[in-house]
């Protein structure tokens, strides 16, 4: 079971042949996909490079499998960017993050308008930097007619963060008298996190060899099926998108219950 979960050899996504990826378009496209990008800094110091210079080259493979999510008719991607942890970092590599935005949204806008991409965020706009708020604002009311996929970033984000802010919101409901504790229930949950308006997950990817979801959309994963990969980020391209959904593909989503199989 383990070995469905991770995948060892860091270059088998670059060898996925074209009969692999006809079953991928037979088969049921993940609704939502979620992907940890780590690794960009493990990326650049193999090369002896600055931490800054793989962050930079993965935002050249957010391009990349943005368009590839596109073109398989997967209706959101949610890409987790920034945590609330990470401003633990050194302020020059965090400094960097912040204007990442403002480069890949500015430059990338024209084509998302023309691929009719939706850009939308979660997490905590307000204490990010007032560029990174503009370049995210700027991006979200431009596309924010478009009815194709909905690309998502998780940017100033923490899933246990998400939850207070949840059950604060719920509390004031039952304050103002609208809801009592005893109503409460996980569709109440559903409709105050940060997503209450998108489908939960179907896969979540994380890259990099870490096998752990990180404080990452705690409440949505419940049902997710998981997919982790030795390869860094800027290293994942199509092909590892396509054999991730391969994956998902050829398991058995039972929800609990004993879809597929016997009952006795």
């Amino acid at each position: 079971m383990f070995k469905k979960l991770f995948k060892r050899n860091s270059n088998m996504g670059q060898s996925f042949s074209h009969e692999g990826e006809d079953l991928v378009m037979g088969e049921a496209i993940p609704t939502h996909i979620a992907i940890i990008m780590d690794g960009n800094g493990r990326w650049a110091k193999k090369r002896a490079l600055p931490r800054v210079a793989g962050h930079h080259e993965g935002m050249q493979t957010v391009r990349k499998i943005t368009r590839c999510a596109c073109d398989l008719g997967i209706k959101v991607l949610t890409l987790y960017a920034f945590s609330t942890e990470n401003w633990k970092r050194p302020k020059s590599e965090v400094e960097f993050l912040m204007r990442l935005p403002e480069q890949f949204l500015n430059s990338f806008l024209p084509e998302l308008m023309e691929r009719n991409i939706r850009v939308e965020m979660i997490g905590v706009m307000e204490t990010l930097p007032d560029y990174t708020q503009r370049a995210l604002k700027n991006a979200m009311e431009v596309t924010k007619n478009n009815t194709g996929l909905v690309l998502n970033f998780a940017m100033n984000y923490g899933g246990r963060a998400e939850i207070v802010m949840t059950m604060q919101q719920l509390m004031k409901d039952v304050e103002a008298g609208t809801l009592t504790i005893d109503e409460i229930s996980e569709q109440h949950i559903s409709q105050y996190v940060m997503t209450a308006h998108l489908p939960e997950p179907d896969l979540l990817i994380r890259t990099s060899g870490e096998v752990r979801i990180s404080n990452f959309m705690l409440w949505q994963l419940a049902y997710t099926e998981f997919w982790f990969t030795d390869t860094h980020w800027p290293d994942f391209d199509e092909a590892s998108l396509k054999e991730a959904i391969l994956v998902y593909q050829n398991r058995n989503r039972r929800y609990g219950g004993l879809k597929g199989e016997g009952t006795n």
